[in-house]
């Protein structure tokens, strides 16, 4: 008996295919009987993968191949029914789906891309990534494409620059895919995560020594407008290594270090000066940078760290590189989010965000850490700036609650001209415990930090009291407390923007500064500890 023709429009061509090669119909009777049907592939790639699924019995494989090609025959509208700040609405769409890409076709022939926020019956809200300035709602055509959005991945992007879509601007040519992935990322399995223990060495002292970061971290730097934040950032992406067990030997080699380095919402001076900072120190051809301009569409920002953080992850567990990623900056990320929310009408939470943030803001911070049979490893360090110099503010508040601790800069020390202006005390490192001591920094670490900061509390709440009753009212020890507050600050915090300092001699200024107080005086510190670090001669010449 004949086969009936299948109709061109039928969106269960590939189901077909699938049943005729269980029943044994060879290619050129397939071939015949899909005559007519517009495939957006070549044929023989279609049959060919649908026939090794057959023959396997990989029923996954099938499933999920014909999720991705049930509407390989283009699905194109034209029912723009209104445009509302990023979104564009859309009318009698068969079968939107959830998350699902858009091509968005204006007038003049212009291309953008969008994504399906939100499916009511036939009606579909698409946000739009470059924007929906100069959209015609009656000369628009939109075509679904009935996939998800992926980024194409490769070791080649390092030492590349892109847009905040992912496209190249360095004029170099298209990067050749060794995969695509979903930027949304891959769900990890929490047993499969391991807890971070290995130390990342930035040459600041105030990081190093007082908020160590572990490989696999994320620790958010709170900056603030007019904060040298850039300039920190700059610094950890051009000292950034791994500590080994010598004094003098640290691990800069490009084989297993990479930096993937995401900007949002930055001008054209930051973008310039991250550029050319990394090409005149020579660490570009280990960066990937992902620049969304000030003048770039907002909507952009939504997309920009999620591709960053595939990148990322692809070369971490891929390529089994060690992956710093920097962001920068979140707060405009988080604008960017409530732009859209704005625009959905939904509910808002505090100061206009929406009340989803947090989760959103999770869904970026917990792509960092180390993953069980893989070498490599993703630590974050996210930028934000604080409006009104608020820590309390609803993006660093929901920050601090997902990341494993703070790095402050503080406006004080800025104005006292002190690089960097770390404040240690409201800075944290939660995981800073399991990356130092013997064996991986120096065994005195954690004591000489305890006590540095112990120092410096007494020091401030003695400068506070001074203020008050005077410089004659202090006692002797006070005095004490207040010279290591003064040298404390010139000497450990402040340092050169290229005064790269190894976590060695961090500690060896500590053991300076410390000794100004008596041995009688440093009880956060055991006395075996004391007898080896505290004299001059011993301190001078310990190694690990």
């Amino acid at each position: 008996m004949q086969q009936p023709r299948i109709n061109k429009s039928s969106p269960y061509v590939c189901l077909v295919i699938a049943c005729l090669l269980f029943r044994g119909v060879s290619n050129g009777q397939i071939k015949k009987q899909i005559e007519g049907v517009n495939f957006n592939i070549n044929f023989q790639i279609l049959y060919d993968f649908l026939l090794q699924a057959v023959q396997s019995q990989k029923k996954c494989l099938l499933y999920k191949f014909l999720h991705i090609v049930l509407f390989l025959s283009s699905s194109a509208y034209s029912t723009v029914s209104g445009v509302n700040g990023p979104l564009v609405i859309l009318d009698n769409v068969k079968f939107p789906r959830y998350a699902e890409i858009v091509h968005l076709t204006l007038p003049d022939g212009t291309k953008r891309s969008g994504q399906v926020l939100e499916v009511v019956g036939t009606k579909a809200v698409v946000q739009v990534f470059e924007g929906t300035s100069g959209i015609d709602a009656k000369k628009t055509a939109c075509e679904f494409t009935g996939d998800i959005l992926r980024t194409p991945v490769s070791e080649d992007m390092l030492g590349r620059v892109f847009n905040g879509s992912g496209k190249p601007i360095d004029r170099g040519p298209t990067v050749l895919a060794e995969d695509y992935l979903d930027i949304m990322g891959q769900p990890i399995n929490p047993q499969c995560r391991i807890y971070p223990e290995e130390m990342i060495q930035t040459g600041i002292s105030a990081i190093d020594a007082m908020n160590s970061i572990a490989r696999g971290q994320k620790i958010p730097i709170f900056s603030a407008a007019g904060l040298p934040h850039n300039e920190i950032a700059a610094q950890i992406c051009r000292q950034a290594g791994l500590v080994q067990k010598s004094k003098d030997v640290m691990d800069y080699s490009a084989d297993n270090f990479a930096i993937v380095f995401a900007a949002m919402g930055v001008n054209m001076e930051t973008a310039r000066f991250f550029k050319s900072d990394f090409e005149e120190n020579g660490s570009m051809d280990n960066v990937c940078l992902f620049l969304n301009l000030a003048n770039d569409p907002t909507i952009e920002r939504i997309i920009t760290p999620r591709l960053a953080l595939t990148t990322a992850e692809y070369l971490a567990y891929q390529c089994e590189k060690h992956v710093l990623v920097i962001l920068t900056d979140m707060s405009s990320y988080a604008e960017a989010l409530r732009e859209v929310s704005a625009a959905r009408e939904e509910v808002p939470g505090r100061r206009g965000f929406p009340g989803y943030m947090y989760t959103d803001l999770a869904t970026i911070y917990e792509r960092a850490g180390r993953v069980e049979g893989r070498n490599g490893s993703i630590t974050q360090i996210p930028i934000l700036t604080m409006p009104n110099d608020d820590i309390t503010h609803p993006i660093p508040d929901l920050t601090g609650y997902i990341t494993e601790g703070q790095v402050y800069v503080d406006r004080q020390l800025h104005n006292r001209q002190i690089y960097p202006p770390i404040n240690v005390l409201p800075s944290l490192s939660r995981l800073m415990k399991s990356a130092i001591g013997e064996g991986m920094t120096r065994k005195d670490h954690a004591d000489v930090s305890n006590q540095l900061y112990a120092c410096y509390a007494i020091g401030k709440d003695v400068q506070a009291m001074k203020a008050v009753v005077g410089e004659e009212a202090l006692t002797s020890d006070d005095l004490l407390y207040l010279e290591f507050l003064q040298k404390f600050e010139k000497n450990f915090i402040a340092q050169g923007p290229y005064d790269n300092r190894t976590v060695f001699e961090t500690l060896d200024i500590g053991w300076q500064l410390l000794r100004i107080f008596p041995k009688e005086m440093l009880k956060r510190i055991p006395q075996s500890t004391l007898a080896e670090f505290y004299p001059r001669e011993s301190a001078m010449h310990t190694v690990l």
